[in-house]
């Protein structure tokens, strides 16, 4: 068996190579300028010192990128020091950060920087802009919101706008306060088309279900980033948008055939790349219309070099997603599947389970003629250049008092916001009931908020929005059953990552849903906001169990119900029919925001539908309302 594995990983390796010696020499696609020879000498001088100075070992540790949580930690915190050791004893080429505060994660970058013997080249998941991943969280017991950086609405709410400005705006705040926060990488734009109304892990997080819209979107996203002093990455290539699966918690497939990848799921990234996208990441699926090998494209070197550095001419940064997903490693060992990784043409292994293990494999891998160190080498160089040219080889720190006249400032929120109240979509009004302006100040409303149990800021800013029309506003929650840790860890399969294993349906207490039943009784207007279904690595698509039951519940009383999600957007499908369903895209304060302006007639509402939502409204759909002034002097409701 061993051996058998490794005269395939050979074999792959062999016509890998040729693949790229072939790639090397091709033409970079119009619209692209070439360096000249001096540039690149002049751009690769410091490369190539470096180059000359490391082993095999700390060229393959460029490759390996662990993953490190923003949050405050003492500098003897065991969880820190594991990582510092990484940086300092694996010399490891990059990170990846996750959530934390503006501060926390620019102190510990730069306390890691420092730790480090070459400097670090950090990466991000930027998606919405830096707040993606710097926020502050809130504060128990009463949920203050602890700011930080510029929230943008999710990428499929700028497809809402039809904007390209608004792209390009969010590259640009996304750059300016990332490299504040000492990030050099966006893992963004996301160029998945998101054409299946079952994917459970993109959805909003894509443009759209157009392929030309999601192109031109992520075309002016990815100028706005690089433009602007930071790396783009494209991602999920080849597109992980026609799947049902979640690629975390299983392999992911696309059934399409290679027409209609090439028509549709190739478009954004043929556009990402003319545009000059610096980086690509991949997609842990298989595809049976390009290979139909068991591979997924994150292994599979027919996709990831013949496709990608050969048709689309991408020469780039090939980064992997996370390696720790179920849906690559499968039934592979990590070493296994960071050597495959390698083959397939990756530069950037990204978040291995095991750190000093993925150097040692992808050592051995050139040791056992797996691949040529000048393989590794190619990789390394490419690394090192972009090092280079985000300034670390002068300076690797970022100023930490200077990060408050950056990070969040008032330009880059009021691009946000306008984005935002631009983005919010009108799909249903049946009965003109929105805006509510028309109703008088002492009209009985209530809003009642449907979210998991963790998320503390849930109609938060909302509520507080809608009150300063309806002072005498009932806000109402309802929450699902909790879902104990240890009962997920405890429904991994032998050898499945614990981390990534699909919780139960939420489901609302019938007792709760009674309970808002009555306290809604004699409302004018009942507006339930959904803050559910949003994609994840592991909660279900969908509505929570018993939402639907409490709509017909509502309706059944004779109330006039606005159905506002922030979340799934496909939502609708799952529930009963309601006179008005009003769409933002994501939860944030900002989107919050804008969606109680939008329903109180302070905000036009422009919005247009970039996807389908089956059975209730096609792609397009979108009822304009104007700006208008609330009607304080009236004294009876106005909704028919």
């Amino acid at each position: 068996m061993v051996a058998r594995a490794a005269r395939t990983l050979v074999a792959l390796a062999t016509a890998t190579l040729v693949a790229c010696a072939t790639t090397s020499r091709s033409t970079p696609p119009t619209g692209r300028p070439s360096a000249s020879a001096a540039d690149e000498t002049r751009r690769g001088a410091w490369a190539d010192s470096v180059l000359a100075t490391m082993s095999l070992r700390d060229k393959a540790a460029q490759l390996v990128w662990p993953w490190v949580l923003g949050d405050y930690t003492a500098a003897d915190d065991p969880t820190y020091r594991r990582v510092e050791r990484l940086v300092r004893e694996q010399h490891v080429g990059g990170i990846i950060v996750s959530v934390g505060s503006p501060t926390e994660i620019a102190s510990k970058l730069n306390a890691l920087q420092q730790a480090s013997p070459l400097p670090l080249l950090v990466g991000a998941d930027l998606e919405t802009g830096a707040a993606f991943r710097a926020r502050g969280g809130y504060f128990l017991p009463n949920a203050i919101d602890l700011g930080g950086a510029t929230y943008f609405p999710y990428q499929m709410g700028i497809g809402a706008t039809r904007d390209t400005t608004y792209a390009y705006q969010m590259g640009r705040a996304t750059a300016r306060e990332g490299r504040a926060l000492g990030i050099h990488m966006a893992f963004a734009p996301v160029l998945d088309v998101n054409n299946n109304p079952k994917n459970p892990v993109i959805s909003l997080r894509s443009f759209g279900e157009n392929p030309q819209l999601v192109a031109r979107l992520g075309a002016a996203l990815v100028r706005g980033i690089q433009e602007n002093g930071m790396l783009a990455t494209g991602k999920h290539f080849p597109g992980h948008g026609d799947t049902e699966q979640n690629s975390h918690l299983e392999l992911a497939r696309v059934n399409a055939s290679a027409a209609r990848l090439d028509s549709v799921e190739l478009v954004p990234f043929r556009a990402a790349v003319q545009a000059g996208v610096r980086g690509i990441m991949t997609f842990h699926g298989q595809l049976p219309g390009l290979d139909t090998s068991s591979l997924p494209a994150t292994l599979n070197p027919h996709i990831m070099t013949d496709l990608l550095r050969g048709r689309l001419g991408f020469r780039g940064l090939v980064i992997t997603d996370a390696l720790d997903m179920n849906g690559v490693l499968g039934k592979m060992t990590m070493a296994e599947v960071t050597q495959r990784a390698v083959i397939a043409g990756a530069d950037v292994l990204l978040m291995p389970t095991d750190i000093a293990g993925a150097i040692d494999a992808v050592v051995d891998g050139v040791h056992r003629g797996l691949f040529p160190e000048s393989r590794i080498t190619e990789s390394v160089r490419k690394l090192l250049v972009a090092k280079q040219e985000m300034g670390l080889a002068r300076q690797r720190l970022v100023d930490l008092t200077a990060l408050r006249t950056v990070v969040g400032d008032s330009a880059s929120v009021a691009d946000a916001q306008l984005a935002a109240e631009r983005a919010i979509t009108l799909v249903k009004d049946s009965l003109g009931v929105v805006p509510l302006g028309g109703l008088p100040r002492t009209a009985r409303v209530v809003s009642v908020t449907i979210a998991p149990r963790t998320d503390l800021g849930a109609g938060t800013t909302f509520n507080a929005e809608l009150a300063r029309m309806f002072p005498a506003l009932r806000s109402i929650s309802l929450t699902t059953e909790q879902v104990y840790d240890a009962t997920v860890a405890a429904a991994a399969a032998p050898g499945q990552n614990a981390q990534y294993v699909a919780t139960p349906q939420p489901r609302l207490l019938p007792a709760l849903v009674e309970n808002a039943l009555r306290g809604a009784q004699g409302a004018d207007v009942v507006i339930v906001s959904s803050y559910f279904g949003a994609s994840s690595s592991t909660s279900r698509l969908g509505a929570p169990e018993g939402m639907a039951d409490f709509l017909t519940g509502l309706q059944k009383a004779g109330t006039h119900v606005v159905l506002a999600t922030f979340s799934n957007p496909y939502i609708a499908q799952d529930l009963p029919p309601v006179p008005a369903y009003l769409i933002a895209w994501g939860g944030s304060p900002l989107m919050q925001r804008a969606a109680a302006r939008a329903l109180l007639g302070a905000a036009p509402i422009s919005g247009q539908l970039p996807i389908t939502i089956p059975s209730v409204a096609p792609y397009g759909a979108g009822l304009r309302r104007e700006a208008r002034a609330p009607n304080a002097s009236a004294t009876a409701p106005a909704v028919p």
